[in-house]
């Protein structure tokens, strides 16, 4: 059963699932679709394009699927997911797509603290965590379980690789391979996410593979090319390492 503050403002045209709450003035507007047992709080907007997952938290005074802040922008309809269970806290600004990839997307089980803000065209993984003032800028990256630290900012086409984490307030403006502690000014490698990887499971022998791999990027003499060439002819190319290195060979911006 929905339960609908009687201050809310909700468009005809918006579909609620079951079991679907929404506060004191919030505001739900056009074609937005909000899965069962999500809960909308005081003052949050809502606005068209909006797709929402099941047992969301939406907190008072966000704006999801809001237009994108990029002058290409030209009111083509499109669209900002979110899959379930994931929460945005206050204030956030999440935009929707433009029409270059027509949707922003933000997965499952994520959790977007206070004055975070996700611009036009992103991709966001699941189980990611974007903490208090985090910015994203147009069509960025950022693979499951990444945390960015409070107050960092990626630039725009910038990717952020599976299981990494940048510390507070640093800035990323070329992409951050996975699974890798990232901090500084200029942002640089700080050694392996070790503490993340073994809280999520990955095997002692997996850790010590990845160590190899990527001092063979960052602390030998070898350019980025030769590293990769070498890891394929020397060692084991286990998943976590083919990740490592379609990431690499994939970017436009050249690692961190």
């Amino acid at each position: 059963m929905t339960d609908i503050h009687s201050t809310a403002i909700i468009d005809s045209t918006v579909q609620l699932g079951a079991g679907v709450s929404v506060g004191p003035y919030a505001v739900i507007r056009g074609d937005a679709v909000i899965g069962d047992g999500t809960q909308i709080h005081a003052h949050a907007l809502v606005d068209d394009g909006a797709r929402i997952g099941r047992n969301c938290v939406i907190h008072h005074s966000a704006a999801v699927s809001t237009p994108p802040q990029d002058l290409k922008y030209k009111f083509e309809k499109t669209t900002l997911e979110i899959g379930d269970n994931t929460i945005v806290r206050e204030f956030a600004d999440l935009n929707r797509g433009t029409v270059h990839r027509g949707k922003t997307v933000i997965g499952s089980n994520c959790l977007l603290m206070a004055y975070c803000h996700t611009a036009h065209d992103c991709i966001v993984g699941d189980n990611v965590i974007l903490a208090n003032g985090v910015q994203l800028a147009g069509h960025v990256t950022v693979e499951d379980y990444v945390i960015l630290g409070g107050l960092v900012a990626v630039h725009q086409f910038c990717r952020v690789g599976r299981h990494s984490l940048i510390g507070g307030v640093y800035r990323a403006v070329q992409d951050v391979p996975p699974y890798i502690l990232a901090a500084g000014e200029p942002l640089s490698y700080k050694g392996l996410n070790a503490i993340g990887l073994k809280r999520r499971g990955f095997s002692p022998e997996s850790v010590t593979a990845l160590r190899r791999c990527y001092k063979l990027i960052y602390r030998s003499n070898l350019n980025t090319s030769q590293a990769v060439a070498k890891i394929r002819s020397e060692m084991a190319v286990t998943p976590e390492i083919e990740n490592v290195l379609a990431f690499i060979e994939a970017s436009e911006r050249g690692i961190i």
